[in-house]
């Protein structure tokens, strides 16, 4: 990892600390957690806008504008508005999609859930990927925060990965492990 990479993640979990820990103290948590994932929407759906925040010839006015103006329309809480706008005036706003990440998993650890991901080779409605999650919580005896991914290059199956536990029942797996005894025979 490049000292710069790392400065950038050390940043990033001290920023998304401190947002917790105003939030917290405010005893607003649910809300800013709640637009936060909005606002990651909003980002991840919008080329134009991750573009403009991590834009350096945009001018510091210009993203305030911009990310006030965005906050009113949806409403966001103050303590996120004015977090938002510290975060340009300190020249911090390229950080903010890894700053609003740690972020919600900081307020998932609080709240004491454990961190998995699924990836399936084919598309699960919400039911389905809830009775995963379900099921993944009464093994592990913990609430789950489960990421759901849809990646068809797995040819069949899935992959479960909690913590250091991983499950890979995936046609695509099967068919790497068979080549590597192959090779190895």
């Amino acid at each position: 990892m490049s000292k710069n990479n790392k400065f950038s993640e050390t940043s990033a979990s001290r920023y998304s600390l401190a947002l917790y820990e105003l939030a917290e103290e405010s005893k607003i948590i649910t809300d800013v957690e709640k637009q936060v994932f909005l606002l990651n929407e909003i980002i991840s759906s919008s080329l134009e806008f991750k573009s403009f925040l991590k834009n350096p010839t945009s001018s510091q006015q210009d993203q305030i504008n911009v990310l006030s103006k965005i906050s009113d329309h949806y409403g966001f809480n103050i303590l996120l508005k004015n977090f938002l706008c510290f975060l340009v005036e300190k020249k911090r706003l390229f950080f903010l999609t890894n700053i609003l990440k740690n972020f919600v998993d900081i307020c998932s650890k609080k709240r004491g859930e454990i961190k998995a991901k699924l990836i399936a080779a084919k598309q699960l409605d919400k039911n389905q990927v809830d009775k995963i999650k379900e099921e993944l919580s009464k093994d592990f005896s913990n609430k789950i925060k489960l990421d759901y991914e849809y990646d068809p290059t797995l040819i069949g199956g899935l992959i479960i990965q909690v913590g250091s536990v991983m499950i890979d029942t995936s046609i695509k797996g099967k068919l790497k492990d068979l080549e590597i005894k192959m090779i190895g025979a």
